[in-house]
């Protein structure tokens, strides 16, 4: 397991902690890869009840790394024929887990920061915690059937709001939305959301899946052809003019120009 991915086992909580500070905890495909094995384990494992997700320094995560998007053609995201790639087996055991999972947002999520956690089973913050999808503005579509899961869960007008500005938004604001459970204060949340992650392991682990299940197994098939169709627009995106203009606007630090664009 990659050191950008810290493991721990406590009290029946398998830990997952994104740890590289240097880049906000952008993700790049070994972080995936290393994510979708935690997920994979915590099934298989009768020692893990309970699977919680959250970062080092004062980031969740800053999306995929860019340097990825700017790699982008013949192979994006290191997919290979016949093989998925890590991000897409991470947003496929995430959607599949049998067991909870549930996120500690302690700092700016972006992107797939954000859209993973519509997957989650309960999301916990931190009062910094800051929300944005930029995707529009990177020339991409969103990802992980968050197309269809955020207008489900909060309104066709927010979601539009929040996909098509990609602005930012506070955790107060996220809470409002019903995009997490609960906001703490930044020095409690770590505290928080492992004490309320044991809780969750502590119970009768049989219920536990079976509720999660009832919950959202009508939905499982939907959501993956929701985001299989997202993700065959974002492979094409990634090789449009609109990236490469967005790519090349943020590693130049300016705004993107799509002006001549059609």
């Amino acid at each position: 397991m990659t050191q950008k991915v810290l493991v721990t086992l406590d009290g029946g909580v398998q830990v997952l902690t994104l740890n590289r500070t240097d880049k906000k905890n952008a993700l790049t495909p070994e972080m995936y890869g290393a994510l979708a094995d935690g997920l994979e384990r915590a099934d298989a494992d009768p020692d893990v009840r309970v699977t919680l997700i959250t970062a080092m320094g004062d980031a969740f995560t800053a999306g995929n790394d860019m340097g990825d998007f700017a790699k982008a053609g013949a192979a994006p995201l290191g997919e290979k024929p016949g093989e998925k790639t890590p991000v897409t087996r991470f947003i496929e055991n995430l959607g599949t887990a049998e067991k909870p999972v549930i996120a500690a947002v302690n700092g700016l999520a972006v992107g797939i920061g954000v859209t993973m956690l519509l997957h989650c089973d309960l999301v916990y913050a931190a009062e910094s915690a800051t929300f944005q999808m930029p995707f529009v503005r990177l020339g991409l579509v969103p990802e992980a059937g968050s197309t269809l899961l955020l207008p489900r869960l909060i309104g066709l007008q927010k979601a539009s709001d929040l996909f098509l500005t990609g602005r930012k938004i506070s955790a107060a604001a996220a809470e409002a939305l019903g995009l997490i459970a609960e906001v703490f204060p930044d020095d409690a949340l770590g505290g928080e959301a492992l004490a309320r992650a044991k809780a969750v392991a502590a119970q009768a682990p049989t219920a536990v899946r079976l509720v999660k299940s009832l919950m959202k197994s009508n939905d499982r098939e939907v959501v993956a052809a929701q985001s299989a169709a997202e993700g065959v627009h974002f492979a094409a995106q990634l090789r449009s003019a609109e990236v490469k203009e967005a790519v090349s606007a943020f590693f130049e630090k300016r705004p993107a120009d799509f002006s001549q664009l059609r």
